[in-house]
């Protein structure tokens, strides 16, 4: 029983038996004031009455006729007059009737009068007495209402108690109430202070649970800082700050073989000429701020947007991916100019020269960085900032209109031409944890179904993504109801943008209860810093209908996001660039079991994405990695279902 009901029922208790009890003596002692007062009556009418019989000189018709006179009044249950001997001269006895008293009530509280008695003489000749009893039945009528009476002034009373105890209550309740949401909410990850109550104990409970909240917090921060400095000395290159050639590979790849990758987009090297005949003449520290000067040209594009990875290669040599086609050589050729203005001011003979290849997902990407070292080659054997485009056009697919783009989106959505692929996402045990559903259309009547890679970036054009995502969560709902399979949905980060998708989902999982309690949803990375409070309303919505909320594509990032322990989510999936290599690079291997420990101790699942073989597996496990996807995930799936 909870400790709020507790204090009603004593309170109620109290108050009941301080009810019973007032009335019970308030009842009591009016009967005892009745009862003494019909004592006095019997004596003092008994004595009055003697004194008239007296008078009568012992005529017994005249004192008969004064008793009935006396009896008539109404006012007695019983006069009885007796001679010397005892016995009865003249005696009336009259029966008790209430008129508004219970019979229950009469019997439960009988009023007992002594009767009066008197001497009857004639002169110094006594001629016998009178005994005189009063009639009770008013007096039980008269302690009736007063107990009726008395009756409801207490419950009055009792119920303006009740009203202020409750109000007391619930004074109490209400800090008590925060405080239990603070607990269910640290529970969830969610780290939350609640305004200290005027209730000095419960002042003191939300205080310790506030400073709680805040070392949470602290400790958070600081392990977030501590996740920053190993992300930084896995991926990173020391002096630049960009990514190393190894992380700078593994994004690259990662983001050809995502779902909602770009199919196309372009491949910028660039190189710093003779730079150990630099280091020579001008010395390490110009040397190092023609690095740093070409770093940060580079940062600018990461910078404007998400998608662009930059990274040192090597030495002399950078790289930039760029996220859309057909920008490749006007971006390499932005950075030369820049630069040139930038680098002439260092000193003589200090150069840079780029190659710029478009890529295509037709195309490994070994291929394209072939022709890109090609294009870079090239470049440099024209001197100084110098451009090349590299041939990598062969075989590239055909490009539509973005109005042709737009119609082929609607048409599909309009005709339901759309499905969900599923990935398996297991656990060490190899029990599947939930299938990863990515939406798929068919673009054309004719044609497959194509990944977002595809259609995405002109669907966020459009503004059709809050409608792609509705309706991929409603395939997933129904392939739940079907087999009853756990499966998560990929929401776009532009999405919640639109202030009403949270309660349009919300509402539209609510059709679906038993299927919603078996639906996970999320999003990239980047929702969390673009969109944060659209997320933690997100969370809010779809939370209490057992939805599960997590972020994919997740690692490079997490550490920026100011409140994550805010968003109570209940996974996190690492980008398979994050992810790679741990099996035998010691830094990377350090810096996932940073981010595992983080993620852990804010009540998240860790998830691992990109996983190609056992090895790769076993050493995410060993690392406390929950779950892992990707091609081995898929085929561990496919021969337990064979089996």
């Amino acid at each position: 029983m909870s400790l709020i009901r507790q204090l009603l029922l004593l309170l109620l208790g109290s108050l009941l038996l301080a009810f019973v009890g007032s009335v019970t003596v308030h009842v009591g002692a009016t009967r005892d004031v009745l009862q003494t007062q019909l004592n006095l009556k019997n004596s003092d009418n008994a004595a009055a009455l003697a004194m008239v019989l007296s008078q009568q000189k012992g005529d017994a018709q005249l004192m008969g006729l004064l008793v009935a006179a006396q009896f008539d009044t109404g006012f007695y249950q019983a006069i009885r007059l007796q001679s010397v001997d005892g016995k009865a001269i003249f005696e009336r006895v009259a029966e008790q009737r209430p008129r508004s008293a219970p019979s229950w009530f009469v019997s439960m509280l009988p009023i007992a009068a002594e009767p009066g008695v008197a001497q009857v003489s004639d002169g110094w000749r006594a001629i016998g007495s009178v005994r005189l009893s009063s009639q009770t039945a008013y007096a039980h009528d008269e302690l009736w209402r007063a107990s009726l009476w008395s009756a409801a002034a207490l419950a009055a009373v009792g119920a303006v108690a009740a009203l202020l105890a409750s109000a007391l209550v619930q004074r109490i309740r209400v800090p008590l109430d925060q405080t239990v949401l603070q607990a269910h909410a640290l529970v969830q990850g969610d780290f939350v202070t609640v305004p200290e109550p005027r209730v000095p104990e419960m002042q003191r409970l939300t205080r310790a649970m506030n400073s709680m909240v805040s070392r949470l917090k602290l400790v958070f921060e600081a392990q977030a800082k501590q996740v920053h400095s190993l992300r930084h000395q896995a991926h990173c290159d020391g002096l630049t700050g960009l990514s190393n050639r190894k992380h700078f590979m593994a994004q690259l790849s990662g983001l050809r073989e995502r779902e909602d990758g770009s199919s196309e987009g372009g491949l910028v090297l660039l190189r710093v000429l003779n730079l150990a005949e630099l280091n020579r003449l001008y010395g390490h520290e110009t040397t190092d701020r023609v690095l740093l000067a070409v770093a940060q040209a580079l940062a600018t594009y990461q910078d404007r947007s998400s998608s662009c990875q930059a990274g040192r290669l090597n030495g002399s040599d950078f790289a930039l991916c760029l996220p859309a086609g057909g920008l490749a050589q006007e971006t390499a050729s932005a950075l030369v100019e820049g630069l040139r203005a930038v680098l002439s001011g260092l000193g003589a003979n200090i150069a840079v020269v780029a190659g710029a290849v478009e890529m295509h997902s037709e195309r490994p990407l070994a291929q394209h960085m072939s022709a890109a070292d090609a294009a870079l080659a090239s470049a440099e054997s024209q001197g100084g900032f110098a451009v090349a485009l590299g041939d990598d056009t062969v075989n590239a697919p055909a490009m539509l209109g973005e109005v042709a783009w737009r119609q082929a989106i609607h048409s599909a959505l309009a005709q339901d031409r759309l499905q969900l692929v599923a990935f398996p996402v297991l656990d060490p045990a190899h029990q599947l944890v939930h299938l990863e559903c990515p939406l798929r259309l068919q673009l054309d009547p004719d044609g497959p179904f194509v990944s977002a890679a595809r259609w995405l970036p002109l669907a966020l054009r459009a503004r059709l993504t809050a409608h792609t995502d509705e309706r991929a969560s409603i395939l997933a709902l129904q392939a739940i109801a079907a087999d009853g399979l756990p499966r998560c949905v990929n929401l776009s980060a532009a999405s919640l943008a639109e202030s009403a998708f949270p309660a349009r989902l919300r509402h539209m999982l609510q059709a679906s209860p038993q299927a919603a309690a078996l639906l996970s949803v999320e999003l990239p990375e980047i929702a969390a810093l673009e969109h944060f409070e659209a997320l933690q309303e997100l969370g809010r919505q779809l939370r209490p209908l057992g939805v599960r909320l997590g972020l994919e594509h997740a690692g490079e990032r997490l550490e920026r996001v100011p409140r994550l322990f805010e968003l109570g989510l209940n996974y996190v999936k690492l980008d398979a660039a994050v992810v790679a290599h741990v099996e035998d690079d010691a830094q990377r291997s350090l810096f996932v079991r940073g981010l595992v420990t983080m993620l852990h101790g804010l009540g998240a699942q860790v998830m691992a994405e990109g996983v190609a073989h056992e090895s790769h597996a076993q050493a995410l496990w060993a690392l406390g990695v929950d779950a892992t996807t990707g091609p081995w995930a898929s085929t561990q799936r496919a021969d337990l279902l064979r089996t």
